[in-house]
């Protein structure tokens, strides 16, 4: 932990003057900065009234107490964070400020410092607290679902239980599945064997496996079907046993899919499903997962984890983007609430004439109404 003194002096945004003096060890010091000081400047945005001060191993904090306090404790989780080995990101800092200010009793660098796999130079780990929480109820229910936007780790961190379940001896086999749906475009007939016309749909499966096992170990798992990659017709008629399944993009399955996968789990068996409700590609119909939140919502041992824009983990342009068209997907559906409610009172307005007037009452939303 860092040193810390507290001394008086003027706030430069007004307030109780304060300030906190913090000594930290030069190798800390310099991968707590970042490059450009980027980590530190990060931490001035969390705490826009805290003035943050760097002058050789020493951390100075300024402004109004109670501020400088909460930046103190972001600064010391960091720091923390660091020695611990933690490869700091932008992420990092923005997530441990949110947690902290829910509880300043947490603490970020203990709650998100626990690797799922560590290999081929890098550890793979939840960066956020929803993505914490979505691993948690991984190891604490039989089937979870994943539901969220693009880039909060849904399908990798399934994957990343998958194979520790499996180096763990959890389990025998690992199925990772997908619809085989076209996201919007329509692809003909591919050429090759049914193999190759199938692979396209499953690449960012094997794309995540190369990244989370020795690419030279894939191919000969895949071969002696420990890990299987498969297209969700595939499940059909079978019973899978002692085995860790994710089921991705699942916002593609129809209802009726999603019931014969689901009844797939055998004894041993575990099942993680995930999928964003927002980019359904199916060309006509419900959604699977969008029903299935509502059948088996008070299921026990069946968990729903719900991630949003700020457990992305992609570029900080992404979790603006997901905000952007969650704002727009409101603000359409209250304006067709309100045409219906126009309609629908026009409709009333208009019967209630014909009986006064003794005429046949004119449908307006299908007699060619126009508003």
């Amino acid at each position: 932990m860092a040193d810390s003194d507290s001394v008086g002096g003027a706030a430069p945004r007004g307030g109780a003057p304060h300030s906190v003096r913090m000594q930290v060890d030069g190798i800390v010091m310099v991968r707590l900065l970042g490059p450009q000081d980027r980590f530190l400047k990060t931490v001035e945005k969390q705490h826009p009234h805290v003035d943050v001060l760097v002058r050789g191993n020493e951390i100075t904090l300024s402004g109004e107490a109670a501020a400088v306090r909460a930046a103190e404790r972001l600064v010391e989780e960091l720091i923390l964070m660091v020695r611990g080995d933690r490869d700091l990101g932008d992420d990092e800092v923005a997530t441990s400020a949110r947690m902290l200010d829910r509880d300043q009793n947490s603490s970020p660098a203990e709650l998100l410092s626990q690797a799922i796999l560590t290999g081929r130079g890098r550890s793979i780990r939840p960066k956020t607290l929803g993505q914490k929480m979505y691993v948690d109820a991984i190891d604490q229910h039989t089937i979870v679902f994943g539901i969220g936007p693009a880039g909060t780790g849904k399908t990798y961190l399934a994957m990343a239980k998958a194979v520790q379940a499996l180096q763990r001896k959890e389990v025998e086999r690992i199925i990772l599945t997908r619809p085989a749906v076209e996201a919007g475009e329509r692809l003909g007939y591919l050429p090759g064997t049914l193999t190759d016309k199938i692979d396209p749909y499953l690449r960012p499966l094997y794309d995540a496996l190369n990244e989370m096992l020795d690419p030279e170990i894939v191919p000969k798992l895949l071969a002696a079907g420990t890990i299987e990659v498969a297209p969700l017709a595939y499940m059909r008629g079978r019973t899978l046993n002692n085995s860790f399944i994710v089921l991705d993009e699942a916002q593609n399955t129809t209802p009726e899919q999603m019931k014969m996968f689901l009844t797939r789990l055998g004894h041993g068996s575990r099942i993680v499903v995930t999928g964003d409700v927002t980019q359904v590609d199916l060309p006509s119909g419900a959604s699977g997962l969008q029903l299935v939140t509502r059948v088996l919502s008070d299921v026990d041992d069946i968990h729903f984890a719900r991630l949003t824009s700020e457990d992305v983990v992609r570029h900080s342009l992404v979790g603006r983007i997901v905000d952007a068209y969650t704002k727009f997907d409101a603000e359409r559906q209250v304006q067709r609430f309100e045409r219906e409610q126009a309609a629908e009172f026009a409709n009333r307005a208009d019967r209630r004439a014909g009986e006064q007037g003794g005429r046949e009452p004119q449908d307006r939303r299908t007699k060619g109404w126009r508003r």
